[in-house]
């Protein structure tokens, strides 16, 4: 797996391609918690190229969310493949997590 990162407009944005695994969960964690540290921080983390989760990545992905909200600002997620979706789901984190359609719902959630 790779991932790419932008900011824009004071959301920064996470890209992540492939399998979402133990095997990378340490360098996106090191990501999350220094993005999701700053004061209002704004994570939009877009699932769209990720077609497997692991329950050490759904862990990274609640530590950045919890650390936003501590904060003051917030993680949320967005194209969510059909299997990730599903793992989502039956672990009950739809309901904990901003979930949209597309990177512009998302966006349209920091405003």
């Amino acid at each position: 797996m790779n991932y790419t990162t932008k900011n824009e407009n004071g959301i920064k944005h996470l890209y992540l391609h492939g399998r979402f695994d133990a095997h990378v969960t340490p360098e996106i964690r090191q990501w999350l918690e220094a993005e999701a540290s700053k004061p209002s921080a704004q994570i939009l983390v877009n699932l769209k190229e990720v077609n497997f989760i692991d329950s050490t990545a759904l862990a990274a992905l609640v530590q950045g969310m919890k650390r936003c909200r501590q904060q003051d600002g917030d993680l949320v997620l967005c194209n969510l493949q059909q299997p990730v979706w599903i793992i989502f789901e039956l672990t009950r984190l739809d309901k904990a997590f901003a979930i949209f359609e597309d990177e512009s719902g998302a966006r349209d959630a920091f405003a």
